[in-house]
């Protein structure tokens, strides 16, 4: 009898075990599947329900990257076919090795690097378990190191423009977040992601207005860029400043206004002793001082010593920069704080660049959030900040950029495709200024031919704003443009004399791609119109011809110098902007 009861104790917990077996053992599952190409990489991430368990392997002929996904049932739809990467065709499923894994094959064009890693659920709660998947668009060993193509010892690798005294001030506008990453999400489900792009862009926008400017962004469209990747960027395109763009939040509605953060002085200290100990990244930092360093590898104190000016120099740029955007944005915006802000922040923590990271705002606060979104907020946001920093690099020009040379004579060597109303125009002189300062005899110019430029002027913002910072004094005006057969944005833009982003702007174009017939609209200055002919035809007049194109008889006699109404046919009449 207890042999009986016994027996049938064990056969209920049998079946009780092999019952709940499956839920035990398939217990994650595959709920989304996103693709993010970005320039230099493309990132695919997997939405799990738990922690990933996985492995993977590559094969050849043709260029697979397989995943096995442990314990994992799909919840979501493959095959997924992807057309707007360079490495990457196809996910779709396989045959698994074993019961109970999934297994996913990532078709590739080329042979390509992957990093494959787990994260994480956000805080915020936007994301949950996630496994990531980076397929290098590059292959890294391609890289020539920088030793195999320095220069000889003795040489000093200066660019021309730096011995000239022309080179522009370069700053690195960084938007927050992107692609997988929407940063704070705001009570309407609106994404920080988009705000900080757009602002970015106009702030861009903004600075290349003003010569002797130029600006950079770490991202131009919908993708992710890694934090350490974004002081790269910037570094490689020798920045003096490196501005990143956010959006602020918090858990209570109420919070509301913009700040400016800056690195803090202690944390700065631990991240030294780590850059201390990677003397390749010295290298990067220091310039020719990385070098000597390298091979000084044992006196740690002197490198130390380098990177810690370099930080605090580094900081105290920052800081004058942040109090400066801070008095500008406070007259178009609410401020949150009106001193900056310490905080220990991956974007700020390069040594060699001053940061400064601007929340321009709470998305949390349901306010604040539409107007982070409206196109005039960001026109102001964007003026405010561009205006405080070419205000701060007019009170602190760097060594060897037009704006330390403001007011000077300064040399310039012509390069390829220059024409004497180009320089005048950069410089903002005029030709006859530069013929008279070389004694040209006519506007002719060679390549390499080194010009004196007279008194050469920058823009100034200390009494009165430059013109990208204020209301345009230009005339503008809107024309339609119908896209040709072999037009692109970049041949329509030039066309124009305006940016590719502000055509994209003023049309919502999400993508560079145009269709024959479409029509865009076009926002220029009216000196820079086309100029547009028309040629007489039978029993055409004047003010026929100034009705078909909108403008005055009075204008056409002006543009053609006629000294009566009378027209031939076939004559050709150059028709004016207004």
């Amino acid at each position: 009898m207890l042999i009986s009861q016994s027996f049938r104790a064990f056969t209920l917990a049998l079946t009780f075990t092999l019952f709940f077996i499956p839920s035990l053992v398939w217990a994650n599952a595959l709920e989304g599947l996103r693709v993010w190409p970005s320039p230099d990489e493309t990132r695919v991430v997997i939405d799990l329900t738990s922690e990933a368990q996985y492995s993977y392997f590559t094969l050849s002929s043709p260029e697979r990257v397989v995943v096995d996904l442990k314990q994992t049932t799909l919840k979501t739809k493959l095959p997924v076919v992807v057309k707007d990467s360079p490495v990457l065709t196809k996910v779709r499923k396989s045959s698994p090795p074993e019961k109970g894994t999934y297994r996913l094959v990532f078709e590739l064009k080329k042979k390509s690097t992957a990093q494959v890693f787990k994260l994480a659920p956000t805080p915020g709660g936007q994301y949950g378990h996630r496994l990531v998947i980076d397929f290098s668009h590059g292959e890294q060993s391609s890289t020539v190191p920088a030793k195999s193509v320095s220069k000889p010892t003795g040489t000093v690798s200066r660019d021309v423009s730096q011995l000239l005294g022309t080179d522009d001030i370069v700053v690195a506008i960084d938007a927050g977040h992107g692609g997988e990453d929407p940063g704070s999400i705001g009570p309407s489900r609106k994404y920080e992601k988009h705000a900080t792009l757009a602002i970015s862009k106009k702030i861009a926008d903004q600075i290349n207005a003003i010569p002797g400017m130029k600006a950079v962004l770490t991202r131009r469209g919908d993708y992710y860029v890694n934090l350490n990747k974004r002081s790269q960027i910037a570094r490689k395109n020798k920045a003096h400043l490196l501005v990143s763009v956010h959006a602020d939040a918090f858990h209570s509605p109420k919070p509301r206004g913009g700040s400016v953060f800056v690195l803090n002085t202690r944390r700065a200290n631990t991240e030294i002793s780590r850059w201390v100990e990677n003397h390749e990244q010295q290298s990067q930092l220091l310039g020719g001082a990385g070098e000597v360093l390298a091979k000084n590898n044992n006196d740690k104190n002197v490198s130390q010593t380098l990177l810690d000016l370099q930080f605090s120099h580094s900081q105290k740029e920052g800081y004058n920069v942040a109090k400066d955007i801070l008095r500008e944005m406070g007259k178009v915006a609410h401020l949150h704080k009106k001193e900056p802000v310490n905080a220990s922040l991956a974007v700020l923590k390069s040594p060699d660049i001053p940061s400064v990271l601007v929340e321009t705002g709470f998305i949390s606060n349901p306010s604040e959030e539409r107007l982070l979104f409206q196109r005039s907020h960001q026109d102001k946001l964007a003026k405010a900040i561009a205006k405080a920093i070419v205000q701060y690099f007019e009170s602190n020009p760097p060594e060897g950029t037009l704006f330390a040379n403001r007011g000077k004579a300064i040399k310039h060597k012509v390069t390829r495709g220059e024409s004497l109303s180009l320089i005048a125009k950069k410089y903002r002189t005029s030709t006859k200024a530069i013929m008279q300062a070389n004694k040209l005899k006519s506007s002719s110019l060679a390549i390499g031919q080194v010009l004196t430029i007279p008194g050469a002027k920058v823009a100034s913002t200390t009494k009165t704003s430059p013109p990208s910072l204020a209301t345009p004094s230009i005339a503008t005006k809107t024309v339609v443009h119908v896209v040709q057969r072999g037009d692109y944005l970049g041949k329509i833009a030039s066309k124009y004399k305006v940016s590719v982003s502000s055509i994209k702007r003023q049309n919502n174009l999400r993508s560079d791609t145009l269709k024959l017939g479409q029509k865009l609209k076009i926002t220029v200055d009216i000196k820079n119109l086309p100029v547009r002919k028309h040629t007489v035809k039978k029993g055409e007049f004047l003010g026929k011809i100034a009705g078909k194109y909108g403008v005055t008889v009075s204008s056409i006699r002006e543009a053609n110098r006629l000294r009566s109404d009378s027209l031939a046919v076939n004559q050709i009449l150059i028709i004016p902007s207004n």
